[in-house]
Parts: C-alpha cells; sequence; structure tokens
C-alpha cells in the first residue's frame, strides 16, 4: 500500500501567480497557478514558554483547480489545501561561458487537488472565548 496525501490549513502568502507549461506530449499549453500557503507550529520548550515555528509551502494547481484559485485567492486568505507532495529536479547555470557552474536542485511542493477558502482565524478565535489567548497544546491531535 502507497500513500501521499498532504493537507494544509494556513494563511496564503501572496497572491497567487499565473503560469503556462508547455506539454512535450501534445504540444499543447498548460496553464497553473502558483502560491506560498504559511502554517504555524505552536510547543512548550522544557523551560514552559511557548514556541512558535512558520514553515513555508509551495503549493501549485492545475487546470479548474488552478484557475479557481487564481480567481479567488488573495494574500492573507486562510485556506485549507488538500494534495500530494511532489518533487521537481532542474539544472541551474550559475557560472559564465568560459567557467559553467550548474547545479543540479530538486525542491518539494504540494500539487493541490481541492483548495477551499476558510473563515478568517480572527474571526473564529473571536466566537470561542480565550481561543486567541491560548496557544494549541503539542500534543492535542489533528483529525486527519
Amino acid at each position: 500500500m502507497y500513500l501521499n496525501t498532504v493537507h494544509l490549513i494556513g494563511f496564503v502568502g501572496k497572491d497567487p501567480e499565473r503560469r503556462q507549461r508547455h506539454n512535450s506530449q501534445d504540444g499543447k499549453e498548460a496553464a497553473y497557478v502558483v502560491f506560498s500557503v504559511a502554517t504555524q507550529q505552536s510547543w512548550k520548550d522544557a523551560t514552559g514558554a511557548w514556541q512558535k515555528r512558520t514553515q513555508w509551502h509551495r503549493v501549485t494547481a492545475w487546470n479548474a483547480t488552478g484557475e479557481s484559485a487564481a480567481e479567488r485567492l488573495r494574500s492573507g486568505d486562510h485556506v485549507h489545501i488538500q494534495g500530494r507532495m511532489v518533487s521537481a529536479t532542474y539544472d541551474k547555470n550559475y557560472g559564465d561561458d568560459e567557467n559553467p557552474v550548474i547545479v543540479n536542485q530538486t525542491f518539494w511542493q504540494v500539487r493541490a487537488d481541492s483548495i477551499h477558502k476558510l473563515a478568517r482565524a480572527a474571526s473564529q478565535a473571536a466566537l470561542v472565548p480565550g481561543a486567541a489567548s491560548a496557544p494549541a497544546r503539542a500534543d492535542d491531535t489533528v483529525p486527519f
């Protein structure tokens, strides 16, 4: 059995950027969007002080999902992304013609299968007394 599923709940870092890619198989252009999503982890350190770490995720969305994201999402939107991890490798030339330095780079990204815009976190915190002042405990489990 194999499983490659990602769920991210976080905030869009900047407006989705529309891009085109030439498909070598059928010769057509394929449209997609790229954007970043920030997630945050909170925990208590050895001294009992709360610590936070922000993690940035590169997200790509293709076809109808990408078009919808480009039209509806803006920087700061609270989103739930469901998709899978994919890697991409490319060669980057850092040198000149006489001294070429070609570096093979691999990066990971989330390929979104579905994107749901959520209500703002600040609005949700206002509905739950004490939610804004009490960070989530590190031992809390997420139901998915």
